[in-house]
């Protein structure tokens, strides 16, 4: 049985929920997609899925195995997208949203070297701390930081991202230094509202297992630059990626605490609505990124940058 196609029906399959529902979009009988994921764990030794009447629900093996099938699936279609091309330009609009805080910073500046690499591509740029709904709102690509939720959106990770527990100095005087998470829910937390990306609230690693907090606090907003603002004035604790607290961190305008209890990092994504007939603008968008976000001296030189 072809490799490929039992890992394109594992990778549906996930993401559709169901065996059903990945035969009806395949145009198969469930049957068939039974035996490739029969297939495809036999030939692994591991079991991806575990199937019930009622539902199916992903292993720790298969949601780690999921997030790779999905990258290499997207790799592929670029590469053939990148032959069958040949010589052809990449040419077309490009419509990319991101984190209003991260884009500003990561996205936006990169856009005009983009754009004078590829002449024939135009670009909209959407920043926003709400999660868009890149399919229904027509957009090309997303770059997301941060744990993704379930979803069948495709996700190619670019780089680690490392959260801090933050506050002023001034805060800290006035509230006292927390030593453990469970301490968090006696002080003033500045929290992203629930229209925006931090979804599954703050992370931190206690007994080796890491765990996820909602502190609460008098304010909060859907914008993080907002926040990271707020957090140097000594209204309350943040929680903050370093790209954007590393400048205030060393001019001593915020100091980290718990670092102790810190988790290990998440990701950068590229989230894409589909792989399939993937447009060559967005294949050489998502390598753009990757190039510049897998260089040291792209993240060197943003920590220096202050708003």
């Amino acid at each position: 049985m072809d490799r490929l196609k039992q890992i394109e029906s594992f990778v549906l399959v996930a993401t559709k929920g169901s065996l059903t529902a990945a035969a009806q979009a395949e145009g198969v009988a469930p049957a068939v997609m039974g035996r490739r994921l029969d297939a495809l764990e036999a030939r692994l030794g591991v079991k991806l899925l575990l199937r019930t009447t009622r539902k199916l629900t992903l292993t720790h093996e298969g949601t780690a195995f999921l997030e790779d099938c999905q990258r290499l699936l997207v790799e592929f279609a670029s590469a053939e997208a990148s032959v069958s091309a040949g010589g052809v330009k990449a040419s077309g609009h490009l419509r990319i949203t991101a984190p209003a805080g991260f884009g500003r910073r990561h996205v936006a500046p990169l856009v005009p070297a983009f754009l004078a690499r590829h002449p024939e591509v135009s670009l909209s740029l959407n920043l926003s701390d709400r999660v868009v709904d890149i399919v229904n709102e027509g957009f090309d690509c997303a770059v997301r930081v941060g744990d993704l939720s379930d979803s069948s959106l495709i996700s190619m990770r670019l780089a680690d991202n490392r959260r801090l527990c933050v506050a002023a100095p001034s805060y800290l005087r006035r509230a006292g230094t927390p030593r453990h998470p469970s301490e968090l829910m006696r002080h003033e937390c500045l929290t992203l509202s629930s229209d925006a990306s931090q979804t599954r609230g703050w992370a931190f690693r206690v007994d080796g297992q890491v765990q996820h907090l909602r502190p609460s606090g008098r304010l909060d907003c859907s914008d993080g630059q907002v926040l990271h603002d707020w957090c140097r004035q000594g209204l309350g604790l943040a929680w903050r990626s370093t790209w954007e607290v590393a400048a205030a961190l060393r001019a001593g305008e915020l100091v980290s605490v718990l670092d102790d209890f810190a988790a290990p990092p998440n990701g950068i994504f590229a989230v894409l609505p589909q792989r399939k007939h993937l447009p060559l603008r967005v294949r050489l968008w998502i390598d753009f990124l990757k190039e510049h976000y897998g260089s040291a001296d792209h993240w060197a030189r943003a920590a220096t940058w202050e708003p």
